[in-house]
């Protein structure tokens, strides 16, 4: 009894020691990504309430679940993962949000994120995505979001494909990165199938050298790749 007591009394008694501790420092760490769209300084801010030092806060007075809540409320960030390590560093592991997409248009300009949410641009760093001009929040607003989606995933589209437009009539016409031409994509439909035929396209004119003749890549019909001088 008398062993058991003591050792009740001295967890309680580190216990409290523990939480009476102040914190000895912030860390931020973004994961998924090199490209950063938000500094630490900003994420720090949110971490640390009131903007105080943090050496001035005790374990016992936080509210990590909060603290969480309002780093996520920022428009850069997706999640994060707010914890106390041993060592008593109050430390933020961020995700940010990932552009798949650049919207221009007379409202403004602004991403669309993986998730197909808006995502403001970033005043210190500019993501590599297409630029999309025209509607993109019309009723084939999932089917954009699944082919900006589609892009992203692909290394060789995400390379070649720098701008899409969508035309009132929903369809899409599409600029590539290194050669003049356009591409006619005609409806969100049959996206894979399309992409596909454009990829043999591309590898068969890139090795006989014919590429640079056409102005136009027509991908509307499955069935074949209608190109035009």
């Amino acid at each position: 009894m008398l062993i058991a007591v003591g050792i009740i009394f001295l967890y309680s008694f580190t216990l409290k020691r523990n939480e009476d501790r102040k914190l000895k420092k912030s860390a931020v760490e973004f994961i998924d990504g090199d490209d950063i769209f938000i500094t630490a300084e900003a994420v720090d801010k949110l971490l640390i309430e009131n903007n105080s030092g943090v050496q001035t806060i005790r374990k016992v007075n936080l509210d990590l679940n909060r603290l969480e809540k309002t780093i996520d409320t920022n428009e850069m960030i997706e999640k994060s993962e707010v914890f106390v390590s041993i060592d008593g560093v109050l430390k933020a592991v961020v995700k940010q949000k990932t552009p798949v997409a650049r919207v221009m248009n007379e409202t403004g300009s602004f991403y669309i994120d993986y998730e197909g949410n808006e995502m403001p641009l970033s005043e210190i760093h500019t993501a590599r995505v297409p630029l999309v001009s025209g509607n993109v929040e019309g009723k084939n607003s999932k089917e954009l979001y699944d082919l900006f989606r589609f892009i992203y995933n692909d290394d060789f589209l995400k390379k070649n494909i720098i701008g899409i437009e969508i035309l009132p009539s929903g369809s899409l016409i599409m600029m590539n990165r290194n050669f003049n031409y356009q591409i006619e994509f005609g409806k969100t439909i049959n996206i894979e199938r399309k992409f596909n035929n454009y990829k043999a396209f591309f590898q068969k004119a890139v090795l006989d050298s014919t590429i640079n003749r056409y102005r136009v890549i027509n991908l509307k019909f499955t069935q074949q790749v209608v190109c035009t001088k």
